[in-house]
């Protein structure tokens, strides 16, 4: 259970979570290399990517537990989780919640972040251990949303993914985001190649963080 605190703990303190999606596994890491380099620590492996335990299992060898806290996204049931914490995720994502999958990381003391989009859901979801919930997809609302989730639920630690970007992080985190999960934005350079340009938006994802939260400390 330590080991599970600590992961969330790294998680919210990092700020930012990489979600990273690819064609190949060959693609996958050197996304997740160049987003590590930029200074991302906790990498979310989306399980669509073909491969996408390998590609967990070469990480984990890749870099050093200081440097990468790495994770398996997309996950949609029990089973496919416990295959992504075998070949070693230190947590789960899914785009909605499952009580069975929530159930297994509990069980084995993995932390468990499902996507959620109602009070209903969230509420359900902490019921089943859930200590983080991924607003999810983010673009659906706007940041003000978490200060309504907070009315009922001020309890809750949220974080939004899907639609993320520089132009809105900075007010998420503001609005009480405890991180934020980027995809799209964050890894499109791959596409044509430029990993260094996600090196570079890396970089600019965590000084945001650091910034929008110094500034909400200072008010």
């Amino acid at each position: 259970m330590i080991k599970k605190i600590d992961s969330i703990n790294r998680i919210v303190e990092s700020g930012v979570v990489a979600v990273v999606r690819a064609e190949n596994k060959d693609d996958a890491e050197k996304i997740s290399s160049a987003c590590i380099r930029g200074g991302i620590q906790a990498i979310e492996v989306t399980l669509t990517v073909p491969g996408a335990e390998e590609v967990i299992r070469s990480l984990k060898n890749m870099f050093s537990p200081e440097e990468l806290l790495v994770g398996a996204g997309s996950v949609l049931d029990s089973e496919t989780a416990r295959i992504a914490i075998l070949a070693g995720a230190e947590y789960i994502v899914s785009p909605c919640f499952d009580k069975d999958t929530a159930k297994l990381c509990n069980r084995y003391g993995i932390p468990y972040m499902p996507g959620c989009m109602t009070i209903t859901e969230m509420k359900t979801a902490m019921e089943y251990g859930a200590d983080v919930v991924k607003l999810f997809p983010g673009n659906t609302f706007a940041p003000s949303i978490i200060k309504s989730i907070k009315g009922p639920l001020p309890q809750v630690s949220v974080m939004p993914t899907g639609g993320v970007n520089l132009q809105n992080a900075a007010e998420w985190i503001k609005s009480g985001a405890v991180a934020i999960g980027i995809g799209s934005d964050l890894t499109k350079p791959a596409s044509i190649g430029n990993y260094d340009e996600v090196t570079k938006l890396a970089k600019e994802y965590c000084e945001i963080v650091r910034e929008a939260r110094t500034a909400t400390m200072l008010t």
